[in-house]
């Protein structure tokens, strides 16, 4: 197959090739974010505050989307790198299939109960009225979502990342350019308020699935989805749900936490939920390099693993660690050098930047830690072993997280909750390598015993 670089090809420059344009889409796709809030935010509060509202569901779909597109691309890379092209071209058809049905299924229970949903977090009228608007619109969009997110997977597993990236550019750049047209009215376009950010949001993601369907359509690629392979195969079936939804719970699960910790530092001022708030938003950014060396990864773990390249498995992890630590390197420094800055970016009160830049003190002191289990987790789901991957993002979001952030809340106060990310990753670190010796070694002493991973 066309893929036989990423066994042949010299380690650092095959995943530096495989993760340097998933962090420039990853980039552009956080740009987007703030510019679409950007935009709305112009419309006044009630208009950004429904859009806040509507925002963790959206988070939820695309969890869901990406977590079973992850599982997609595991497993082709997987049959690719055993030759196995039928296996392959199953997985393929029926990972375009499923999402599809999930996006209609999706698509369909969040219009149903977002009345209920949105009542929940607001009692004002106007804001459940224009969150309403935005989200019947924009779940429309749902299909197009799963479906969009599964080709780009499909395109990874087989190494083609620049594809991907070109795609994501155009939906983001499409989305960015109609939001100010849609929203207020220009040319020949009448305004449509907070209405006109979905149909740009839409529009985007069309353009998004339009251009992979193009490359799919144009390109020789050694997977094809086929008609004949409709009829779902239940022992794939099997193996892609039991990674999809361990991946999907993985990408949920941050948001709970985020809640969690929020209620915690609300008993001692709503100037701590904004200081978390303003460290969710530093740390896309931080982690934004570290999460794209992960993307890059996955095929390449799993096509050298069902190559029996257990060699290059190893090397893989050896080499995208070191690049995740150089990173959370320059991350800690940046939290230390021009902490205010970096929280003047969300806020202009002294108070509250002082509280910003001590909470990100201790935070930072996990950074280099937590590339381990980053790093880990990304090579677990890269082999298919998705609940290993899934116990050590509960570990880290809720397990122990929660609780220490509960109990040195009580000894420390709102200090104690900064303290437990740092403890957290101590904890998550260890385990994540004890899960990836086990796993690892386990698979490359099937072939050689004598191999020390």
């Amino acid at each position: 197959m066309e893929q036989t670089f990423m066994k042949k090809k010299k380690i650092l420059p095959l995943v530096l090739s495989m993760s340097l344009p998933m962090v420039i889409s990853m980039a552009v796709s956080s740009l987007y974010n703030i510019i679409d809030s950007y935009f709305v935010a112009k419309m006044g509060e009630y208009a950004i505050t429904a859009l806040s509202i509507v925002f963790p569901v959206q988070n939820l779909i695309n969890a869901l989307a990406i977590g079973f597109g992850i599982s997609v691309n595991a497993r082709i890379a997987f049959y690719s790198g055993t030759g196995d092209q039928i296996r392959a071209d199953k997985t393929a058809t029926s990972g375009v299939l499923l999402s599809f049905l999930h996006g209609i299924f999706i698509m369909a229970v969040c219009m149903l109960c977002m009345p209920w949903f949105l009542r929940k977090f607001s009692s004002d009228p106007e804001i459940v009225r224009l969150a309403l608007l935005y989200s019947r619109r924009a779940f429309l969009f749902s299909p197009v979502i799963t479906l969009g997110l599964c080709f780009e997977k499909i395109f990874q597993s087989l190494g083609k990342m620049k594809l991907t990236m070109i795609s994501m550019i155009c939906g983001c750049a499409a989305n960015i350019i109609l939001d100010p047209i849609m929203i207020f009215g220009i040319g020949p376009f009448s305004a449509m308020g907070i209405s006109g950010a979905a149909w740009a949001t839409g529009i985007g993601q069309c353009l998004t699935l339009l251009i992979y369907v193009l490359f799919y359509g144009f390109c020789r690629l050694p997977i094809r989805i086929r008609w004949q392979y409709l009829r779902p195969d239940a022992a794939i079936m099997k193996k892609l749900y039991s990674t999809g939804i361990p991946a999907a719970l993985n990408l949920a699960l941050p948001s709970l936490l985020i809640s969690a910790l929020n209620g915690l530092l609300a008993g001692f001022s709503d100037k701590y939920v904004l200081v978390l708030g303003a460290y969710y938003k530093l740390q896309t950014f931080i982690y934004l390099t570290a999460n794209g060396i992960i993307q890059g990864i996955r095929p390449l773990i799993g096509y050298n693993y069902g190559a029996g390249e257990y060699g290059r498995v190893r090397k893989i992890y050896v080499t995208s660690l070191a690049m995740s630590i150089a990173i959370m390197v320059l991350g800690t420094g940046l939290s230390w050098t021009i902490p205010e800055q970096l929280i003047g970016l969300f806020t202009d009160n002294p108070e509250t930047i002082k509280l910003g830049v001590g909470a990100l003190h201790k935070i930072s002191l996990g950074f280099v830690v937590s590339a381990v289990s980053v790093t880990c987790s990304g090579v677990l789901e890269g082999l298919g072993k998705g609940f290993p991957s899934l116990f050590l993002s509960l570990l880290r979001n809720v397990i122990f997280m929660i609780p220490a952030a509960w109990l040195l809340s009580r000894l420390a106060g709102a200090d104690g909750v900064w303290q437990a990310f740092c403890i957290t990753e101590l904890v998550c670190a260890a385990v994540s390598f004890f899960l990836y010796r086990r796993e690892v070694l386990t698979m490359s002493n099937m072939t050689d015993s004598s191999t020390s991973i």
